[in-house]
This record gives structure tokens, C-alpha cells and sequence, in this order.
């Protein structure tokens, strides 16, 4: 009789408790999601980017293309990616940031390679941003603060120059959740040791920009995109602490001199 009453109290526990978790789903916007996805993320993405490409000037210089589609290809030969998905670009900026759009964009200022001390600072923050895309997170993002509607709306044409310059800023300029912002963290350390690249540095990195000096929040665009810099860097220490493998950078040193040295704004 015991042994039942404690079976039935463990049934409903979990009932309950399933749910909870069930409820805590926001249904209504995964469905918004994956419908966006299927029919006009393609669309969307090539649009941003082209407001992007049309207001900064892209850098061509194939030292640094090569080197970056290097670090893009490798991430993506570690961990089965499909790397023709990635759609590469390296804009002119002295800001330290980098982002991803939808149907695989992902944004690099020149900044951000200038600001890093070692390689695998810059291959943690490519990692960061494949991780987001991978995870679909560009599109949740989107669909939470522009709206199902009026995404819907600039695929169409129907939507004015200036909404599609908002959605472009969002990507561009402001946060992720903190529950996504971890997600990625955590995916790119995968991503990193699959690559038998170091995590570390990429923590390095976090924490260090956490210690910039508030003086000056239009250079360092990476801390205010994305935020409690120092609080990431211990978690991904502590989830990488397990995880130690022969480490190698993706790039010769050579190579990467040779980066430090072309970056033109």
C-alpha cells in the first residue's frame, strides 16, 4: 500500500511538474518563429544586410576575408555545419562588435580584430555568433521586440526605410535575453573544443572589455550589446574548466601579424 501511495504521489509530481514546464513555453511565438523561418527569413536577412551594406563600406582585403573565412570553416568542419550557410562580412568600424542577421549573416567590424590581444579572442566571438544563429535566436529576437507583423510587413515591401532600419539597430545595438545570451556562450565553448581551439581566451576577452572604461561606450559596442561581461567570462571558464584537449589556433601567427597589420578604418 506504501509502496503505491508513493508510486501515485510520483506520477502526480510529475504531471505537475511537466506541466509547469509546458507552460512556461511561449507557443504563439516559437510558432512565429518557425513560420518566419520557413517562408521569408531568406528574404529578411538579405534585406538588413543590404542596409547595412549600403550605409558602411565594406573591407575586401583578402588577407583578412581569407583569414576570417579560415576561422568560419574550421568552426564549421569541427561541429558538421553546413559552411556555405555562413554569409561573411567585414564592415570598416573602429567599434568592437560583432553580429549576427537572419539566413546566416554574420556582421564582423573591422574594431573587433583590431581590439583583440590573441586570435582566439576573435575566434570566441565568431563562435558566440554562429552559436546564435545556429540556435535560431536572430529570429526569436526579432519576433519579441519588432513584431511578427511587422516583420512579415518588410519582406513584402509593404513597410517603410525606416522600420527596416530599426530591425537593423535591434540586431545591431541592443541585447539578447540573458537566457539566450548564455545558451550561446555555452554553444560556442562546444563549438571551440570540437575545434581544438581554447576557450579561454574568449573569457579573456569578456572580461577584460567588462573592465573598459565607461568613457567610452561607442567604441567598446560589445559590452553594452551585451552585458554582465564578467559574469559570462566565469561561466565559461567553469564550463570549459573539463574540457581541456591539445589546443592549437586556427590561424599561424604569421597570419594573424599579418591581420593586425591590414585593418584600415
Amino acid at each position: 500500500m506504501e509502496k503505491t501511495l508513493t508510486q501515485l504521489l510520483i506520477t502526480v509530481l510529475l504531471f505537475f511538474g511537466a506541466l509547469f514546464a509546458l507552460q512556461q513555453v511561449n507557443w504563439v511565438s516559437l510558432f512565429k518563429v518557425q513560420q518566419i523561418t520557413d517562408k521569408t527569413e531568406e528574404k529578411l536577412g538579405d534585406l538588413l544586410w543590404e542596409t547595412f551594406k549600403a550605409s558602411e563600406t565594406e573591407n575586401t582585403n583578402p588577407i583578412l576575408v581569407k583569414s576570417i573565412d579560415s576561422i568560419v570553416s574550421k568552426i564549421s568542419e569541427a561541429n558538421d555545419f553546413d559552411k556555405e550557410f555562413f554569409k561573411v562580412h567585414l564592415l570598416n568600424s573602429d567599434e568592437v562588435n560583432a553580429f549576427a542577421l537572419p539566413n546566416g549573416h554574420l556582421v564582423i567590424y573591422t574594431g573587433l580584430i583590431s581590439d583583440a590581444e590573441h586570435q582566439d579572442e576573435l575566434v570566441g566571438v565568431i563562435g558566440h555568433e554562429m552559436a546564435h544563429i545556429q540556435m535560431q535566436h536572430v529570429m526569436k529576437k526579432l519576433v519579441k521586440e519588432i513584431g511578427f507583423s511587422v516583420l512579415i510587413s518588410i519582406t513584402t515591401g509593404s513597410a517603410g526605410g525606416e522600420i527596416v532600419k530599426q530591425a537593423a539597430k535591434t540586431l545591431s545595438s541592443s541585447a539578447f535575453d540573458r537566457s539566450l545570451e548564455k545558451e550561446a556562450d555555452i554553444k560556442a565553448v562546444d563549438y571551440l573544443t570540437n575545434a581544438n581551439v581554447n576557450p579561454a581566451p574568449f573569457a579573456d576577452f569578456l572580461y577584460r572589455l567588462s573592465l573598459a572604461d565607461s568613457q567610452l561606450p561607442s567604441i567598446v559596442s560589445w559590452i553594452s550589446t551585451h552585458p554582465d561581461s564578467k559574469e559570462r567570462a566565469e561561466y565559461i571558464l567553469e564550463y570549459s574548466k573539463d574540457k581541456s584537449t591539445d589546443f592549437k589556433s586556427i590561424l599561424s601567427e604569421k597570419t594573424w601579424e599579418s591581420m593586425k597589420e591590414k585593418l584600415t578604418f
